[in-house]
């Protein structure tokens, strides 16, 4: 199950607005990631930057995550704020030092990475009381959109992993087609 990677290809899909903030806007996010003007903030599976730009203004440093190059050279072509790097690595091997992140968010990835190597990387850069939010396609959903059905996690899956690593989910909706948790590290 998992590790389904998004077609570099057709990342101005990405791109589209309407589609996107139908599964989450901007405010939600910012909602649920609470940042502040000093947090370091690291997006996983960044692709095209989307979330990342909403994110940006309201950060300190915040470095756009993506396995993928190509994706990053969709993000530099398109034009990346002052305040955000580029990282090309999986989340597994995340290049920060132990609690360094304030936060981190994953939108419509995290069935691209959940394993256990990968939470626990997160939970290594993430420093005490630091929070990590994910939106994600859920596997109770229909399959309209986002990944086949069999490459997904619910709600529930996904927060028994967390909690696994040392989290405390402090919220979790689950939608039609997705789900929300937004988890703080004990």
């Amino acid at each position: 199950m998992g590790h389904h990677t998004f077609d570099s290809s057709r990342a101005d899909k990405l791109e589209q607005a309407d589609r996107r903030y139908q599964f989450l806007s901007a405010e939600e996010l910012l909602w649920a990631l609470e940042p502040a003007a000093t947090d370091t903030i690291v997006d996983l599976g960044s692709g095209t930057g989307f979330y990342t730009d909403v994110v940006a203004p309201h950060a300190g440093d915040v470095y756009a995550v993506d396995l993928q190059e190509e994706m990053h050279d969709y993000y530099r072509d398109k034009g990346i704020p002052e305040n955000v790097d580029l990282v090309t690595t999986g989340v597994g091997d995340l290049p920060f030092e132990a609690d360094a992140v304030d936060a981190a968010f994953s939108t419509m990835t995290y069935h691209e990475f959940a394993s256990d190597d990968s939470l626990d990387e997160i939970r290594r850069v993430l420093t005490p009381g630091g929070r990590l939010v994910i939106l994600d396609w859920a596997g109770t959903g229909s399959g309209e959109h986002g990944p086949p059905v069999d490459e997904r996690y619910t709600a529930d899956d996904a927060a028994t992993a967390l909690r696994e690593h040392g989290f405390t989910i402090e919220h979790e909706a689950v939608r039609p087609e997705t789900f929300l948790l937004v988890a703080t590290l004990e």
